[in-house]
Formats: structure tokens, sequence, C-alpha cells
């Protein structure tokens, strides 16, 4: 189905009391304690302190370096790393696609259908906050191949289950459940790993290669997925999937990667679990500028990724049934998010992060109006295209500005809550939207979804937070161009 990349990381997820409240525009307002200074080039002051007076354990500390010198062989890293999880995720999406074909052909039910989404998301969005103290407390690179070779091993009993005659639905939705499970491991430990591969200024060419991949796997999974479905069975999907997990596993531990040094430890000091999470609250919640951008990523990622998803039954509602307008409905937006995906890795974004991402808000504003408003079939593919287009501006950025500016040492607990943000905004969005479809058009919704994107801009970019963050992105783009 259309919907904007995760980026990830897919990217793509119950919160805590105090990040859910980071949930709504009242989450960009300014944190209690505005001495909390972030690490990176967009903090309350717009710049980081003077050398002389920076603290490198502290969360005012200098801001990243571009270390290209210091990893002459971040080229070959990247292309390994990369490389590996695209084969990794080719595996995971076949398995995705035919899990819930299997179910909806074998059973023809909307009950097992929505408990295969909750086994499927609720997992991974629970675990993410977890999973992103451990990639901070732990080597990233092993806890990555823990995860793949866990998803791998529950995917092989499942194969062998179904081969010995137990195909029970419990089966598929333990599956689910652990799988889901890696993934909340997995996401943070990804997201967090390649800034320690990649120099600085080359995160978001690199992010924009690795989301142009994505976006074509998701054109070319469903077909590889329906081949082998369709010539042999689900089980042989699963053994594929096991096959691409072990080499996925193979190249990533071709990589040197070394654990992460604490900046805000002394030397031979520990601290426990639970206190590194309650740190990682803390710092979101004192950190205007990562705040303010995941709070931004939140409300945008619901209000996108949900309309996204209804606008194959726009199609069939307004344009009619038949299923080449279904397949070019997919195309537009798959190809779309490919051709900005390269966009983005040959030109490298605004210097401007900020200004990208808000324009890119914009963008989807008028996008949403716009396919609310097409009558015609062919505008309206064009406008999803051109929605395909916008989603790395948005998504890729925003996650490469959290690369730049987090510290390497709190990259996975900051991540663990994009992880949350990812898996729970499609079922969450489409609890809202879903029966909203019922008794109202779904142009309606897109026209109503755009118009929110506008009041979204309005209320981050006039808020304390949202002018400070504009102010420091300018600063800093004067400062480096």
């Amino acid at each position: 189905m259309s919907h904007p990349e995760p980026n990830i990381v897919s990217d793509p997820t119950a919160e805590d009391a105090s990040t859910g409240a980071d949930a709504s525009p009242s989450s960009l307002a300014e944190p209690a304690d505005p001495a909390a200074a972030p690490y990176g080039p967009y903090g309350p002051a717009g710049q980081p302190e003077p050398a002389d007076q920076a603290d490198p354990a502290s969360p005012s500390g200098p801001p990243p370096t571009d270390d290209e010198a210091d990893k002459p062989r971040w080229r070959r890293d990247a292309t390994i790393f990369l490389g590996g999880q695209t084969v990794s995720l080719f595996g995971s999406m076949l398995v995705q696609y035919a899990i819930m074909w299997h179910l909806t052909l074998e059973t023809k039910s909307g009950s097992v259908l929505a408990l295969a989404t909750v086994f499927g998301f609720l997992p991974q969005a629970v675990v993410s906050i977890f999973g992103g103290v451990w990639a901070d407390r732990l080597n990233r690179k092993f806890l990555i191949i823990a995860a793949d070779a866990s998803i791998a091993v529950t995917t092989l009993a499942l194969a062998l289950l179904m081969l010995s005659g137990s195909d029970d639905l419990w089966f598929i939705y333990a599956a689910l459940a652990i799988r889901s499970v890696g993934a909340g491991i997995q996401m943070p430990a990804v997201s967090s790993l390649l800034p320690q591969l990649v120099p600085v200024s080359k995160l978001m060419r690199v992010n924009g290669i690795n989301g142009s991949i994505q976006s074509a796997m998701t054109l070319l999974a469903p077909a590889v997925a329906a081949g082998v479905y369709a010539s042999a069975s689900i089980v042989a999907i699963f053994f594929v999937d096991v096959v691409t997990a072990v080499i996925g596993i193979g190249l990533l531990a071709l990589i040197p990667v070394t654990k992460v040094l604490r900046a805000d430890l002394a030397a031979g000091e520990k601290v426990g679990y639970f206190d590194d999470l309650v740190g990682g609250l803390r710092y979101l919640r004192g950190h205007t500028f990562v705040r303010w951008v995941l709070g931004l990523y939140a409300i945008v990622f619901l209000l996108i990724v949900a309309p996204s998803y209804l606008t194959p039954l726009m199609v069939v509602r307004t344009f009619g049934e038949e299923v080449w307008k279904l397949t070019a409905n997919e195309l537009a937006f798959s190809f779309g998010a490919i051709v900005g995906g390269v966009l983005l890795a040959t030109w490298g974004g605004l210097k401007n992060r900020v200004a990208m991402i808000v324009g890119a808000t914009f963008v989807f504003g008028v996008l949403s109006v716009g396919l609310g408003l097409s009558t015609n079939m062919w505008v309206f593919f064009t406008f999803m295209f051109l929605l395909g287009v916008a989603v790395p501006a948005f998504a890729t950025t925003s996650m490469t500005v959290l690369q730049e500016t987090v510290e390497p040492d709190r990259q996975g607990r900051v991540f663990g809550f994009v992880g949350i943000v990812m898996a729970l905004a499609m079922p969450l969005g489409m609890l809202i939207f879903g029966p909203l479809a019922d008794r109202y058009s779904v142009e309606s919704l897109l026209i109503v979804s755009g118009a929110l994107m506008f009041v979204v801009i309005a209320v981050a970019t006039l808020l304390p937070s949202g002018r400070r963050a504009m102010r420091a992105a300018d600063e800093h783009t004067s400062t480096t161009v």
C-alpha cells in the first residue's frame, strides 16, 4: 500500500506518559528546564558554546565535526552495511506480504487480519524504547546481529512447524510478535550505527540512497513474494527469509564496529539500565530542538501515513475497481519515493535542515488537498507521484538532522522514540481515519488532513522552540556556506 517510507527505517511504533505528550502540538513547547542545551548546532542559543567553555561530558558540549578524515573506509563500510540491510529487508518484506496474503486467503476474516496487525506492530512500539537503551549501552553491531538471528530462528521454526502440518493461527501470531520485538531492538541500533560509519557531511546523501533502496524494495518484494507464493508455498518464502538474514548477518560481521564511548560517564563509572532509560526521557524533555523535531515528525507521520493508506479506497470509489488502477496508484507513489531519494542523495538537500523539514510539511499539505480535490484519475496519480517525491525530503531529513544533532552515546534512546512513532503511526492513524472513511468520503479526509498540516506548520513555527530552531538553523547555515 502506498505510504511514506519508514526510514529507515522503517522505520516502520504504548508510550510512557512523559513521551505521550510529545505526540501533540503542545509537545513542541519549551521544556521546563531552559538550561538544558543540546549537543548539535540547533540549540537554544542558535550555536554551540565556545570551545573554551564547552564541556564534552554535558549535553552542551561541542557539535559533531566532519570526521571524514577519521573514517577513510567509510564508503566500503557503508556499502557493505547498506547491502546487508537491503538483503535482510528484502526477506522481511517477502514474509510480511506472504503472511498477510496467507491469512487473507485462508481465513477471509477481518478480525484475523486485525490481530495480525496488532501482533506485528504493538511489540515493536513497546520494545523500541528499551531497544534504544541497549543501543547506547552495547555494541550496536552485535545487537543488530542478535536481533536478526532471533528473527531468522523464529521464522525457521514457523516454517518447520507448518511443514509438519501445524498451521494454527497462534503460531503465526507468535512469530509475528517475536519478529516485531526484533524490529524494536534492531531499528534504534541500525539508525544510530550509521553515523558511526559515515562522516557527518555525508549522512544526508547516504540516508537518501538508503531511502531509495527501501522504496525500490516496495516495488520488487510484492512481485517476488507473489511469484514464490504462487509457484511454491508460504514455507518457501520463510526459507528465503532465513537465507537473506544469514547473508545480512555475514555482511555486517565484516564491518569493524566499536562500542560507543559514554561521554556522560567518568572512566570506570557504571550506570544502571533504568537510570539510562530515565536519562533518555530527561534528555528528550530538556533538549528543545530534538523534542521539536520528534513532535513534528510524530504529528506529520500520523497525518500523512493514514490518509495515504486510504487512497486505494478512493481509487475504487471514484475512478473504478479495475486492478490496474490500484496498481498504478501504488506504482506512482513508489516511483516517486525512489526519485525523491535519488534526488536527495545526489543533491544533498538544503543546508538549512529545519527549512527543508517545514517546507516538506507544507508540500504534504498542498498535495493532500490536491489529492482530495482531484476529479481526474491521471491528475490524482500525478499528485501521488509528487507525494512520493516529497516523502524523503521530510522523513530522511528528519532522521539525518537527529543523527547530526544528538550525541552518539544518546542516539539509540532517541531513535527508540522514533521507532515508537513509526510502529504506531499506521495502526493509530487507521484506527482514526478508517472508521471516518466509512462515514465520509476519502476526498474530504484528505482535504482535512492537508488543512491540518498547515495548522501544524503554524503552531510549530510560532512556538518559541520552533522560532529558536529556525533561527539556529539560519545561523548554522550562514557559518557553513
